[in-house]
């Protein structure tokens, strides 16, 4: 199996642009985000400690980013680096990133459903 970026659909949103498809069990996205965007527990709300639960593998080919996770560690990926984000994480941008990224469709799905509910609420 084979996925090429440039075959694949775009979908974007205000902070960031995303191409994915499903390889066997995993989906691949090559994606980009702009600085600054940050995903913290209020948009993990109803997930285990208001963290990713879903794991990544990836690499960064550009930019930077730091992941906070619920024990307390900080890591900081930068460009070069492959990456992989156990359970409990949340993200943060710091400089605009290109990344590819795999994470177990089925395990990607619930968390993203929940993250969809979650932005869709008013804010207070």
């Amino acid at each position: 199996m084979i996925a090429r970026k440039h075959d694949l659909a775009v979908e974007t949103t205000d902070h960031s642009e995303s191409r994915s498809t499903q390889l066997g069990e995993f989906t691949v996205e090559f994606g980009s985000t702009c600085a600054g965007f940050a995903m913290g527990p209020e948009l993990f709300d109803g997930l285990p400690d208001s963290a990713c639960s879903c794991p990544h593998w990836g690499v960064l080919l550009k930019g930077e980013f730091r992941v906070p996770f619920t024990d307390g560690r900080v890591e900081t990926v930068r460009a070069g680096d492959a990456y992989y984000l156990p359970p409990g994480h949340r993200f943060e941008v710091t400089q605009d990133c290109e990344y590819v990224e795999f994470s177990p469709t089925t395990e990607l799905r619930r968390t993203y459903e929940v993250v969809a509910r979650n932005m869709a609420r008013p804010a207070p």
